[in-house]
């Protein structure tokens, strides 16, 4: 239809989905295409192994095939839609009969391996309702897997047989090999395989949490340590669909209410691994009631408080009582680990939730310590308070870094926390906040969430 090569309209597209990371503020170390060359290498490396090991043979191939989807479907798997044409039940694909000589490979002999390797690793596919379809798909049976085809040339020729192009998931998973440096021994090979882990969306786990290790251990390669499947962002409680009218557009709802404002709420709203329902009116709430009242309010409150009674500069902290101590260790290291305990499960949702029972523990320690009231009796009592404060407010910024970058370094800006003190090795017990440095007239980073109309 755009009468471009496949080529030409990757090229293209390519930079979409580059842009979209850039502009959610997504940082990456490496972006990998499978027409590079260090891909290609790497993809007929892999193949080559398998056949050495005899995991790959020719034979033909009938069935039915998805284009769209990549995939082919067994007869359990297909249904007709209201126009008479035959579907991929799971994702509603057409489905055409195709065939076709074609490799394959023995998939079939991995069904008990791979039983064996989840009983011995129960947390290498997640959340559990995964592993649970993961396992009832191996222990209904495995049948051998055609990898190349012979109907396109788009994709990395066969080794010795280059009429045929390998199936595209075989390709396509090699590249988290490929962007290591495989078949090399190179450093990132040793360091990070096997990956700690793989994020994909729930459509594709099959690929990834059967063929992949399958493939991998076929080619006597460890398989990655944990496929964990995200699920999907409804709009409300329908799927998005352009025909249904209900998208979300990213840049629309950034200029709407924010970019970190936007990334709080879709890890925070959502369990991950579950589907999730974007409203306005929940994004709002989060925006109004989280962010402005509970973080926001924190920060402005203390920081305009010292910019106005302690001559601009962080205060000196004193001798600490109880609550002071009570306040410094609920966002100590222990707070630090159960974010990372969260983190490593890829319960971001949890890991928000452990950060603001502190924030909410926080504004509870300013209305009970009162600094407005001490001011008049007691000011070397206020300067601790408020220090406490602001080294609590430091911890706070630094765990929630990663979920909001622009905000959070802002905040941590009118701190006069140095980047290069902007680290984990500084959430520890003892207190950072350099007392005596001199702090700009704080300005808010969260604001409420205004109608558009209202802020005209």
């Amino acid at each position: 239809k755009e009468n471009m090569s496949p080529m030409e309209y990757c090229d293209r597209e390519v930079n979409k989905f580059i842009d979209l990371a850039k502009f959610m503020n997504c940082s990456f170390d490496d972006f990998i295409r499978t027409t590079e060359e260090r891909h290609k290498k790497a993809s007929a490396a892999l193949w080559q192994k398998l056949v050495d090991n005899d995991q790959i043979y020719l034979s033909k191939y009938s069935g039915w095939y998805a284009v769209s989807d990549e995939a082919y479907y067994d007869e359990s798997e297909i249904t007709t839609n209201e126009k008479g044409d035959k579907v991929a039940t799971s994702s509603g694909a057409k489905v055409e009969w195709m065939e076709e000589e074609s490799y394959f490979f023995r998939l079939s002999a991995w069904q008990q391996p791979l039983l064996d390797y989840y009983k011995n690793n129960p947390d290498a596919v997640a959340p559990q309702s995964r592993m649970n379809e993961v396992l009832r798909f191996i222990e209904g049976g495995l049948h051998d897997l055609s990898v190349s085809r012979t109907t396109f040339s788009w994709g990395i020729p066969v080794p010795g047989d280059e009429k045929h192009v390998m199936y595209v998931w075989l390709d396509a998973l090699t590249n988290y090999l490929s962007a290591l440096g495989y078949p090399d021994n190179t450093p990132d090979m040793k360091n990070f395989w096997p990956a700690d882990l793989h994020m994909v969306g729930k459509d594709i786990l099959r690929f990834h949490a059967i063929y992949w290790p399958a493939f991998l251990m076929a080619a006597d390669i460890a398989p990655p340590k944990r496929v964990f499947a995200h699920g999907w962002i409804l709009s409300g409680t329908q799927k998005m669909s352009k025909s249904l009218g209900n998208t979300l557009i990213p840049e629309e709802l950034v200029g709407l209410y924010g970019l970190d404002q936007l990334r709080y709420f879709l890890l925070r709203e959502v369990s991950f691994g579950q589907d999730g329902s974007f409203t306005h009116e929940a994004m709002q709430q989060r925006m109004s009631h989280d962010l402005a009242n509970d973080f926001g309010n924190l920060a402005q409150r203390v920081l305009s408080f010292i910019y106005k009674h302690c001559d601009t500069r962080l205060p000196k902290i004193g001798d600490l009582l109880a609550a002071d101590l009570n306040m410094l260790d609920a966002a100590g290291p222990a707070l630090l680990e159960t974010v990372r305990e969260k983190l490593d499960k890829q319960e971001f949702h949890r890991a928000l939730e452990a950060i603001w029972a502190v924030i909410r523990q926080a504004n509870v320690y300013v209305d009970e310590q009162a600094p407005w009231g001490l001011r008049k009796t007691d000011t070397v009592r206020m300067e601790t308070v408020l220090g406490v404060l602001t080294e609590v407010i430091r911890r706070l910024a630094l765990l929630a870094l990663p979920y909001m970058p622009e905000s959070c370094g802002r905040l941590l800006d009118q701190l006069a926390v140095p980047q290069d003190q902007r680290n984990y090795a500084t959430l520890d017990d003892q207190i950072h906040i350099v007392s005596g440095a001199v702090i700009d007239q704080p300005v808010g980073v969260f604001p409420r969430y205004q109608p558009p109309e209202a802020a005209e």
